[in-house]
């Protein structure tokens, strides 16, 4: 109940505070391509139950067909603008309206989509999914240069399922059983400082 508490008003705060921003950001979106600015995406959230997350669009209206759910190094999908929102992970921002209505929280495992939830350990699985889904975690930390990580692969999507998604879920279930109230006001620190601070 008072992380649930702590993260509505966080987020309404964020979101109050942030709304020039975020208008803005929305604007330029539609501007710099063709397509509406917000991006939703299927994801699995608490109990298996699957959302729709939300972010700002950083790629081109018709990326799913042009190539996999994962990014990679200078992907040619990416606009001009996603390329700066992926950098500072403002592109995550729309997500505290997810948090609002209870898909999400600030912190938590990064939501996957369902085909690569699907290849989770049956344990893992279900230890991750025991909690919602969060904006920022260990894993998101640690793994913040994934694509670029990803971009000096010769298979993408390979070294993901075969790399990072066992070392990140071992993040994730590392926080499921360590999970405090002072560990999450330290990952909300970690990730600021590692979105804008450090870059």
């Amino acid at each position: 109940m008072a992380k649930r508490l702590f993260d509505i008003l966080f987020s309404a705060v964020v979101l109050l505070v942030l709304t020039p921003l975020l208008l803005a950001v929305a604007v330029w979106v539609r501007l710099d391509s063709p397509g509406p600015a917000l991006f939703r995406q299927v994801r699995v959230g608490r109990g298996g139950r699957e959302f729709r997350i939300l972010k700002f669009r950083t790629m081109h209206v018709d990326a799913p067909a042009r190539g996999p759910q994962i990014t990679a190094g200078r992907d040619p999908r990416i606009t001009r603008a996603g390329h700066v929102l992926r950098r500072y992970k403002i592109d995550e921002f729309p997500q505290f309206i997810n948090v609002l209505v209870g898909d999400m929280s600030v912190v938590g495992p990064r939501p996957e989509v369902p085909r690569y939830v699907a290849m989770y350990p049956t344990a893992t699985r279900e230890l991750v999914l025991s909690v919602r889904p969060g904006i920022t975690d260990l894993a998101s930390i640690e793994y913040r240069d994934e694509s670029e990580l990803l971009g000096r692969s010769a298979d993408p999507e390979r070294t993901y399922v075969d790399q990072v998604m066992p070392a990140k879920l071992a993040y994730c279930e590392r926080y499921v059983r360590e999970r405090s109230f002072v560990g999450d006001i330290g990952i909300i620190g970690r990730s600021f400082a590692a979105s804008f601070v450090s870059r």
